[in-house]
């Protein structure tokens, strides 16, 4: 029964060490897409360990799920796992981890059901403000103008995405600025960030004292608009992204010395007006792999007892 407990030990460490080791690195910023990658494998790693520690718990705790567990396993892989002695703990701890798993899923329902009230709203009112003409279906991917004092653009997303602008930023931004806030519109639309940002949240709402998934939360908000910015620059410069970001937030307070909620948006306009240099292809995917083989962790360390009896090697 060492096994459960060394993945719970795991996941606590995977916590506390993976994003202190991800603050203090350099190059995150340099390849956002990287970042949001590694992020969501450590997150990953830490809901897998307490998925199999949970699972191996009420293996060892009831008969019947020891049955279901290892019915295709051969003969003396159960015995390797020591479940015969299982402990007072086993049963509690599996309902606890059972009980965490639900309710990140009832977080998980929650926030998409939040968003989807939110695109409802916002769908509604942009059919007030901008309907269709007689005869006129909705597009996916179609442009829409706002008339409004605000400059602002916004992807919005539904069963026919559209691209929204205001007339203010019409004025506001012209030629390529123009079109690098589209493009960064579209980055977010082609990775499907709103996703991330729904995962996020939902962790970060339903353990709040959990640090990883508020510092999960935080991190994606940050990195998806570093990546869509990424996009934008690649197909219209970084000058031209930057003085963009700059024109449409001039009058929002973000550049002043209160802080505001778009904080992260000076942070933004520096990174892109002195730019590092990308990383070489071959570290990215060394940090790639390196990220993949996180969550493969607590699987192997599950497996470990079974790969010793199957005699695959492993030191005894």
């Amino acid at each position: 029964m060492m096994v459960p407990a060394v993945l719970l030990l795991l996941a606590a460490v995977t916590a506390v060490v993976a994003p202190r080791l991800l603050a203090r690195a350099d190059w995150p910023d340099r390849e956002p897409v990287v970042a949001l990658w590694a992020w969501q494998c450590v997150v990953a790693a830490v809901l897998l360990c307490c998925a199999l520690s949970m699972t191996l718990c009420a293996a060892a705790a009831w008969q019947a799920v020891r049955g279901h567990v290892f019915a295709p396993a051969p003969p003396g892989v159960v015995e390797a796992y020591a479940l015969g002695a299982p402990g007072p703990w086993a049963a509690p701890i599996a309902v606890a981890l059972f009980c965490a798993g639900l309710w990140s899923g009832a977080m998980l329902v929650r926030e998409v059901a939040r968003a989807r009230r939110g695109l409802r709203l916002r769908e509604a009112e942009l059919r007030l403000r901008a309907p269709l003409l007689p005869g006129e279906e909705p597009q996916a991917g179609r442009l829409v103008v706002l008339e409004g004092e605000r400059p602002d653009a916004w992807w919005l997303p539904g069963s026919a995405p559209r691209l929204v602008v205001t007339t203010a930023a019409l004025r506001r931004l012209k030629g390529r600025r123009l079109d690098a806030v589209l493009a960064h519109e579209q980055g977010h639309a082609q990775a499907r960030h709103h996703w991330l940002l729904h995962c996020s949240a939902a962790l970060a709402s339903g353990f709040p004292q959990v640090p990883v998934f508020a510092a999960f939360r935080d991190e994606m908000h940050r990195l998806v608009e570093l990546a869509a910015d990424d996009v934008a620059s690649r197909r219209h410069g970084r000058l031209t992204t930057a003085l963009a970001l700059v024109e449409l937030n001039e009058d929002r307070g973000v550049f002043g010395p209160s802080p505001t909620s778009q904080t992260h948006v000076p942070q933004r306009v520096r990174r892109l007006l002195a730019p590092q240099d990308r990383l070489p292809a071959t570290r990215r995917l060394g940090l790639t792999a390196t990220a993949a083989l996180v969550p493969a962790l607590p699987v192997l360390v599950t497996l470990v007892p079974a790969l010793r009896v199957l005699g695959l090697g492993l030191p005894s």
